[in-house]
């Protein structure tokens, strides 16, 4: 399944950033960074429930926020981007 995973974590103690920083790690193993605080994830359930639990770990509840958005139809049918792009589509043939 395809996730959708947004975020904004509190920086203004050393505390937040090191929260934001243990965030973007988690988010890095489980899928791609679009933008600053959006990543894309390919899961199964059993992955999807990990990464849900690391990243409910990482947030302090009462200062950040977690969004986690399934995306039910193929890529095609619901991205479209204008500007700079740094994401990688792994569904595409690979050319070396």
């Amino acid at each position: 399944m395809r996730i959708l995973v947004t975020y904004d974590v509190s920086t203004e103690t050393p505390a937040g950033r090191k929260r934001l920083r243990k965030v973007a790690l988690v988010c890095l193993a489980f899928g791609q960074r679009v933008q600053r605080s959006v990543f894309e994830c390919t899961l199964t359930a059993t992955q999807l429930a990990d990464f849900e639990h690391r990243l409910i770990q990482a947030i302090n509840e009462q200062e950040d926020s977690l969004r986690i958005y399934r995306l039910r139809e193929d890529r095609d049918q619901y991205l479209k981007t204008y500007g700079v792009t740094h994401d990688i589509d792994f569904d595409a043939p690979l050319i070396v």
